[in-house]
């Protein structure tokens, strides 16, 4: 980019429309323009900040004219928490971009041909829908430039989220949207108490101090598991925090914490300690009861997830008799979902703790035509575990966002399963794999679901067909 077009002002930009990944499109002089905190309508004056030959990006810095489809953010903390891009645009319109951003997908990479997409499902809920948020302890709280110009000083102790692009600078929030049940009450007063007690928040620069992390996880049956992450081992300390929580929040039935020493706030190899309570948590649907762990994937808006399901079931169109091959099939909550309606069902999922928590589900729930299977997707299956198993007639699949492994695909398309129903929570790489199962497949049906109302993403379902 020319140092002549960095920090360029351009005025009098009509926005047009709301692209991949949220961002809002302009057309300058025949060049794409970026516009992020915009919406379709707003006329603005755009800072330039970067750029290549065919685009460019900037932020609005002046509006002349607001959209007819803005609305007021509800949160104090939008455009700077980086939690709730869409807060400014109405309900309805985000459906309607995020149902086109499912064809744009498939019109740009699948390139293949497909039905009428059906109008994507709307969350009941827009608010207060996700069953777990991760906050930040840090010594170094955002502050706003107001906060800086007035010279004053303010408490820096922060527990919130990442500014984005920033990792080492911390929004302290004071009410979050997203989580209901005794998440900003649990956060509020577990960080009002470690400031009085003059208790260290962690300095993510240098990796110090005692605490790192709050986890909350809730359920749709009034369960509630707390994690805190200490980056310290201090028994004393980290006993006064456990106490104050329990003693407080007697309602929470999983309290738990670990000590992490590392440079990451993973703890999949580490040791999770019970305080108080059970070191699970359950979710309830359709009859069946999921424990959820503190290392377990369960989808992070728990009433959605069962509209996802239901779809990935009914695309499936079980009859009883068939076998299914669940893939990536995580804690095996579609495997044992869809189970009753089927002969058997396989599940294969990389991270091993993931098929322990699928295997335990299956015997809660007196399931018995499940099997599971530890190992990375590629690995497992192959041809000889293909020759040791059914065949299937019904692929499952829910891949992470970076879709199927190329030699999964190509295993599909050697196993030519009647159906494969594919849920994808990114359309793009869900395009990509689609475009590459078409030398045997056809796509017949395409229901988007919402799953996180505020935000640019979707979760996708796609039924495809063996070709005859």
């Amino acid at each position: 980019m020319s140092r002549k077009m960095k920090n360029k002002v351009i005025a009098n930009l009509r926005i047009e429309r709301i692209a991949a990944e949220g961002k809002c499109v302009a057309h300058h002089e025949g060049k794409v323009v970026f516009v992020q905190n915009t919406a379709p309508g707003d006329l603005v004056d755009v800072r330039i900040n970067r750029g290549k030959s065919s685009f460019m990006e900037g932020e609005a810095i002046r509006f002349h004219e607001y959209s007819k489809d803005r609305i007021e953010p509800f949160c104090s903390h939008f455009g700077t928490c980086g939690g709730c891009k869409w807060q400014h645009i109405n309900y309805d319109l985000q459906k309607n971009y995020k149902r086109q951003q499912v064809v744009d997908q498939f019109e740009r990479i699948a390139k293949v041909e497909i039905p009428e997409v059906f109008p994507i499902l709307g969350s009941a809920k827009t608010q207060y829908y996700r069953n777990k948020l991760d906050y930040t302890f840090s010594n170094n709280r955002w502050l706003t430039r107001e906060e800086i110009n007035s010279g004053e000083q303010f408490e820096r102790n922060a527990l919130g989220f990442h500014i984005p692009k920033m990792f080492d600078k911390i929004i302290d929030v004071d009410h979050c949207y997203l989580q209901g049940n005794i998440s900003n009450e649990v956060r509020i007063a577990l960080r009002d108490f470690a400031r009085a007690e003059n208790l260290s928040f962690y300095d993510i620069r240098n990796q110090v101090g005692l605490l790192r992390n709050l986890i909350i996880r809730t359920t749709s049956t009034g369960e509630s598991m707390v994690i805190v992450q200490f980056g310290e081992e201090n028994s004393e300390n980290i006993e006064k925090v456990m106490r104050f929580l329990n003693e407080k929040f007697p309602q929470i039935t999983s309290l738990l914490y670990i000590i992490n020493l590392k440079k990451n706030e993973t703890f999949n190899d580490l040791d999770v300690i019970t305080f108080s309570g059970k070191d699970f948590i359950e979710e309830e649907m359709e009859g069946l009861n999921f424990r959820i762990g503190p290392k377990s994937f369960y989808q992070t808006n728990s009433e959605q997830a069962y509209e996802l399901y239901k779809v990935a079931r009914e695309f499936a169109d079980l009859q009883g008799d068939e076998v299914v091959f669940d893939l990536y099939t995580g804690t095996g909550t579609i495997a044992n979902f869809v189970a009753k309606n089927a002969k058997m069902v396989i599940g294969i999922e990389y991270v091993e703790a993931a098929i322990e928590d699928a295997k335990l589900n299956a015997k809660v729930n007196s399931i018995e035509n499940t099997q599971f299977y530890a190992g990375d997707l590629k690995d497992i299956l192959t041809e000889d575990f293909v020759r040791n198993h059914p065949k299937p007639d019904v692929v499952i699949t829910d891949p992470p966002r970076a879709g199927m492994h190329e030699d999964v695909v190509k295993m599909l398309l050697k196993l030519e399963a009647p159906k494969i129903v594919y849920v994808s929570c990114n359309p793009a790489t869900q395009a990509r794999d689609v475009a590459w199962l078409s030398e045997k497949y056809s796509v017949d049906k395409i229901q988007p679901v919402d799953m996180f109302p505020q935000t640019y993403h979707v979760e996708n379902v796609v039924r495809l067909t063996l070709k005859p």
